[in-house]
């Protein structure tokens, strides 16, 4: 399929959140001429504050971002198109990308910063609480509830790895296991010494006003007093061009890349949350960063 020259683009960025804007600009500054398809769903759009990020400390995701695109927008070569990026194929030495209103863009390189799309518990109130009070991260929501009666809405490994992150946070800590426990011995023993009660009775509601927990509902009746309830969901990734690319894909479900965010196949880079484990705003500013400028760099070594 042809396109025409104005659909024709140095780099095709999939995803404008935080990394998607963070790669653009370090493309746009280098004088590349650049698409950013984004559908205007980023995965924190119900948090209230963003947190542990300089300068940014506790201002709202989307005025933050609202400031990323004004700031990428001023570069000339930048461009951006509003809708969802449906189908990614190879092209010759490129890519041929379409969107789900039935237009085409090419591009030498791709970038996919489309992030990652967490699948809620069928428990009523989760999804209207999820990111203002049942939360998933202690770097990002930790400090405000601190020493605030808390859950952890997790088993096995997972949920060790979080006993310890924010049993530092708040000794009223509880462990929703959502069934039965996956503990072995040593783990048991560890959670026993920190105090921290392992619950198996299913959560059946979250109680909350306006997102802010006050408690959550047992199967078995019982109301059990909380203010935040760290919760370790999975995920799906929010497309599935890279897959239909042959991207190699980690364990943990996360698109593979190396150091400078090459993903497995030849001219393909990954950023942000599709891609990390490390689920925050500066996590996918410096990763994006990273993506633009070894695309660049790609481009550079290709032309020059």
């Amino acid at each position: 399929m042809t396109t025409a020259p104005d659909k024709s683009f140095d780099v095709i960025i999939i995803g404008g959140s935080y990394a998607g804007l963070s790669a653009a600009m370090a493309l746009g500054r280098s004088l590349r001429k650049v698409l950013v398809i984004d559908s205007g769903l980023p995965c924190n759009r119900q948090t209230p504050h963003s947190h542990n990020f300089l300068t940014q400390d506790g201002k709202t995701p989307a005025e933050i971002a609202a400031i990323a695109r004004n700031q990428v927008g001023q570069y000339k070569t930048v461009e951006f198109h509003n809708g969802l990026a449906s189908r990614g194929t190879k092209q010759g030495k490129g890519f041929l990308i379409e969107t789900q209103d039935g237009q085409h863009f090419v591009a030498k390189k791709l970038i996919m910063a489309s992030g990652i799309k967490d699948q809620m518990p069928d428990i009523k109130g989760f999804s209207e609480a999820w990111g203002i009070s049942v939360i998933h991260c202690p770097y990002c929501h930790g400090y405000e509830f601190s020493g605030q009666q808390t859950g952890i809405f997790a088993n096995g490994e997972k949920a060790i790895h979080l006993a310890g992150l924010v049993h530092n946070l708040t000794r009223k800590l509880s462990m929703f296991t959502q069934g039965k426990a996956e503990f072995n011995p040593e783990q048991l023993h560890l959670l026993e010494k920190a105090g921290i009660p392992v619950v198996e009775d299913q959560i059946a509601e979250i109680g909350h006003e306006d997102g802010y927990l006050n408690h959550v509902m047992l199967n078995n009746g019982s109301r059990i007093p909380l203010r935040a309830l760290y919760a370790a969901i999975p995920f799906l990734q929010h497309s599935d061009i890279h897959a239909t690319l042959g991207c190699q894909m980690t364990a943990g479900g996360h698109i593979q890349v190396d150091a400078t965010q090459k993903t497995s196949v030849p001219g393909v880079f990954a950023c942000g949350d599709n891609s990390s484990p490390m689920r925050s705003v500066s996590s996918a500013v410096y990763t994006g960063t990273m993506a633009g400028a070894m695309v660049n760099m790609e481009l550079v070594g290709e032309e020059f």
